[in-house]
């Protein structure tokens, strides 16, 4: 598919995505959302790519999030939305491969969300996190309220809610929702080398990770948890796949495993 207001690259098994409306500091509008519905679909779908980095074109900004300017000239309603919801992935519950968000700027209200939907976020020194929705009468109704509580404490979480504040890239650490703070020069080359660590894993094994945490952080007891862990989808294939022999074989063969990703 040839798009219009994101860019799609694929190196080695490393798939980036750029949201490319950097005039408008890549916030998002529904033509912009459906595109990235279907480079997700695009990306999940794709045996052969194993890790996504997700970006904004530019440094100003990740994204700004909703294009509240492109609403209000199609008549002020709320824009059609993909399936996968904002950004084609704040709604997207069963992609097991990895995201690595690369914020480069602002990423404000959905674009927080977006952030916030990937397994981890690298960020510049510029790089600046909010949910300002309450400060124009709105809420982050796209995962945000329900995502930041999850992966911080809840008392910061709320901290940050309900006052819309923003936060900088080095405070974001600190709270524990950015895995690493970067020159802007160095962002893109600092989610390729997270890609590439990730990379020297099984891709199996990485899917039924993420899938076990996510899913297992969601079952009411611990108990319980490790009891369902076998039963996740993802990490049933992994027990089954040509990797679970091949890891063990290439560890006593003093060798690089040659994953196979089934």
């Amino acid at each position: 598919m040839t798009y219009q207001f994101i860019d799609v690259s694929r190196d080695g098994p490393v798939t980036t995505i750029t949201i490319n409306r950097p005039d408008v500091m890549n916030a998002l509008h529904s033509p912009a959302n459906f595109e990235l519905h279907d480079a997700f679909d695009g990306f999940a779908n794709d045996p052969d790519q194993w890790v996504a980095i997700v970006t904004g074109a530019g440094e100003r900004a990740f994204s700004a999030g909703n294009d509240l300017k492109a609403q209000a000239s199609s008549g002020g309603g709320m824009p059609a939305m993909p399936p996968s919801g904002f950004g084609g992935l704040c709604a997207r519950f069963d992609l097991n491969k990895p995201l690595i968000a690369a914020v480069n700027g602002v990423a404000m209200g959905g674009g927080f969300e977006v952030a916030l939907a990937c397994d981890l976020i690298v960020a510049s020194e510029s790089a600046v996190f909010a949910l300002p929705e309450p400060r124009v009468g709105l809420a982050a109704l796209g995962g945000g309220l329900l995502r930041l509580p999850r992966q911080i404490p809840m008392k910061l979480a709320m901290g940050m809610i309900l006052t819309g504040r923003r936060v900088m890239a080095d405070e974001g650490a600190r709270l524990g929702f950015v895995n690493e703070v970067v020159p802007p020069s160095e962002l893109q080359a600092a989610a390729r080398r997270w890609a590439d660590q990730m990379l020297q894993c099984s891709p199996m094994s990485v899917r039924a990770s993420k899938q076990t945490a996510y899913a297992g952080h969601d079952e009411p007891s611990l108990e319980i948890a490790t009891r369902q862990q076998r039963q996740y989808p993802a990490a049933a294939a992994m027990l089954a796949s040509e990797d679970l022999i091949e890891g063990p074989l290439a560890f006593s063969q003093k060798r690089v495993p040659n994953w196979k990703g089934r």
